[in-house]
């Protein structure tokens, strides 16, 4: 499987947080829209089905990342 480079997953990542705040405060269609489209990029970047697991691995890929830093996702 082709995984993204760290740097696309990082925007990725930064995209989505930004998104679920706005979207938590505005809730707007577009916003919605977008964050559902940043979701499933995200998705298929990693080669998951579902949100979490699709930032767990994402994080996985990124420079200075640890094996122990997932454990977090899961306390």
């Amino acid at each position: 499987m082709l995984m993204a480079h760290p740097a696309v997953l990082r925007n990725l990542i930064d995209q989505y947080e930004a998104l679920r705040v706005l979207h938590a405060e505005d809730g707007s269609e577009e916003v919605r829209r977008r964050l559902d489209d940043v979701t499933y990029t995200l998705c298929v970047s990693t080669g998951t089905r579902d949100i979490d697991a699709a930032l767990a691995a994402a994080r996985r890929r990124l420079p200075g990342a640890r094996a122990e830093d997932d454990a977090l996702l899961t306390a």
